[in-house]
């Protein structure tokens, strides 16, 4: 026997002294692992975040930059039925009004506007940001387009203009402003819509249909023919398109606004004594071919609508009136003159008897053959 003790079992060592607090190699990887785990995924999320905010600022930059500098036109962009946020996309940079359509499909989505892009023309300039074109279209902020219908302008005016400013056929609007049905729809008795379309300027998108355009000048006729002037008109014994049939003969005779009334007067004054108007516009109206001289010849033109012929109004508007001569029309001067001549200064020269009337011919006279009221 060994005289220092027995030999300790197989696979037993030494005992830890219970005073060393030094932690055992174990303990102390599994901690230094743990810490690096931490780190690891701090350094990562950082990283990530970093990723992604760069991401983020460059896309969001990118919302903000033009295609092109400023200054380039506006050209009409069609966003069409059927058309998906990615052809969109691909067509808007077709037309070099954004750089990027992965990006800009990319915007459209986060900002929910995939499904909410309107049918239409726009607008759209290559100077504009995508964020301007993707509030445009995601909006309905559809290309407006003004048409203006000078006060005056006939039914055939009124076509010819429409067709000019982009919005369908004179033909197809002529045809229109004649159908008995949409005549109907309006609630309008009479045979076209001629003086019944109020000259006025308007804007209408781009794809408005020539029904939208009429209705539309109807409606602004009936607000501006407003209840006032319907009392005036049933005072008066006159019904709303006999209104408007001497509203249009005072608007083609004068362009001066403060002459109207006594023009009116004029008209008023003959009708009661069941004198003919002998108005020239009103046969000029009615002739098919007019090369912008009125001839005696012309004066005796067969049509319901020569004032030389036949006496009182004739059947309906010639032109479309504005409010001012719808207003004297219904509000006549208190004069009793019976005929007027052009002057060399733009207005008339208004006379009681046809002597003082053949004076005034013979006095302001401007062009040789020019009929006499």
């Amino acid at each position: 026997m060994n005289e220092d003790g027995p030999a300790p079992p197989l696979g037993e060592g030494k005992q830890d002294d219970p005073r060393d607090d030094t932690p055992p190699p174990s303990h102390f990887g599994g901690k230094s692992r743990r810490l690096f785990f931490i780190s690891a995924l701090s350094t990562l999320a950082l990283a990530v975040a970093v990723a992604t905010g760069g991401a983020y600022w460059y896309i969001e930059r990118d919302f903000d930059l033009p295609a092109a500098p400023p200054g380039k036109k506006n050209i009409i962009f069609r966003a069409k039925s059927g058309m998906g946020l990615g052809e969109i996309s691909r067509a808007l940079r077709e037309a070099k009004l954004i750089r990027d359509p992965n990006l800009f499909r990319l915007q459209a989505r986060l900002r929910g506007g995939a499904d909410r892009i309107h049918v239409g023309a726009y607008s759209l300039s290559p100077s504009m940001t995508p964020r301007h074109i993707y509030q445009d279209i995601t909006e309905g902020r559809v290309a407006q387009f003004t048409l203006t219908i000078p006060e005056g302008y006939n039914l055939q005016e009124i076509a010819s203009a429409i067709e000019k400013a982009g919005f369908g056929s004179r033909r197809k609007v002529l045809a229109l402003a004649a159908d008995s049905a949409f005549l109907a729809s309006l609630k309008i008795q009479a045979a076209s819509l001629e003086g019944y379309l109020f000259p006025d300027t308007y804007r209408f998108p781009l794809e408005t249909p020539p029904r939208k355009i009429l209705v539309r000048m109807v409606d602004t006729l009936r607000r501006k023919f407003g209840p006032e002037l319907r009392r005036r008109a049933a005072e008066r014994n006159l019904t709303i398109h006999q209104t408007l049939t001497l509203a249009s003969i005072i608007e083609k005779e004068t362009s001066v606004e403060s002459e109207r009334p006594i023009v009116a007067a004029v008209f008023v004054n003959r009708l009661r004594r069941k004198m003919r108007l002998q108005s020239d516009p009103t046969v000029i109206y009615a002739l098919p071919n007019f090369d912008g001289n009125i001839r005696r010849r012309d004066l005796a033109y067969d049509s319901p609508y020569n004032t030389y012929r036949y006496k009182g109004l004739p059947p309906g508007p010639i032109a479309s009136p504005g409010f001012a001569s719808i207003r004297a029309a219904l509000h006549p001067a208190p004069v009793d003159y019976l005929y007027f001549v052009a002057t060399r200064r733009g207005g008339h020269k208004f006379s009681r008897s046809y002597k003082e009337h053949r004076s005034a011919v013979r006095r302001y006279q401007l062009r040789k053959g020019k009929v006499d009221r």
